[in-house]
């Protein structure tokens, strides 16, 4: 995408948001999605718009989250096909245990649909136990688990549910990682990196 049309992007995704319209900030991810695949769409449109939004009143709360849902929504609508759907492939999606975001993993979701994959996406917040046993029933090969903030970002949490399961290739998605992770587990920082860790 051109930088203007970028530019022209995050305007209208920003406008939409501002009205608390998330059918049609649905509708401009799905457009975006359409003219320049899923990364162009989240790297360089939703995220940035995303970050501007701090969350220092109630007002820009509320934009936050009509910015959010109508995101999620576009993105989750993106490339689906309910009468078909794709087969996981081996790639298990969760939000760890206390964190309501995960945002990120929709925008992955999507990408995986793109390139005709799939994925099985549990949400966020799901506790560690209840990952364990969604782990073993599925035999997944790589599990991408998200984290928004140092809260919920415990490296020695992936070491404990590792050990569990060695033969799974696990990633820490997400800003919340800050602390280092352990190899062979890998921090992963966008999305073209999330992707291609899921092939």
């Amino acid at each position: 995408m051109p930088a203007g049309d970028v530019e022209a992007a995050r305007k209208r995704l920003r406008a939409a948001a501002e009205d608390l319209d998330d059918i049609r900030v649905a509708a401009l991810v799905l457009d975006l999605v359409a003219e320049a695949g899923v990364a162009a769409a989240w790297e360089r449109v939703c995220r940035p718009v995303l970050s501007t939004l701090r969350g220092d009143s109630a007002a820009e709360i509320a934009v936050e989250h009509a910015l959010a849902e109508g995101v999620r929504v576009g993105l989750d609508v993106s490339g689906r096909d309910p009468g078909r759907p794709l087969p996981a492939r081996g790639v298990l999606l969760a939000g760890v245990e206390h964190e309501t975001h995960c945002l990120g993993l929709h925008a992955l979701a999507a990408a995986l649909r793109e390139q005709g994959r799939g994925c099985l996406h549990l949400g966020p917040a799901l506790p560690w136990a209840a990952l364990a046993t969604a782990v073993a029933r599925t035999r997944p090969r790589v599990v991408v688990l998200w984290s928004q903030t140092p809260a919920t970002g415990r490296a020695y949490r992936l070491v404990r549910f590792r050990r569990g399961f060695p033969g799974v290739r696990v990633h820490a998605a997400g800003p919340g990682w800050i602390e280092p992770v352990p190899p062979p587990s890998a921090r992963l920082t966008s999305l073209a990196e999330a992707t291609a860790a899921c092939r």
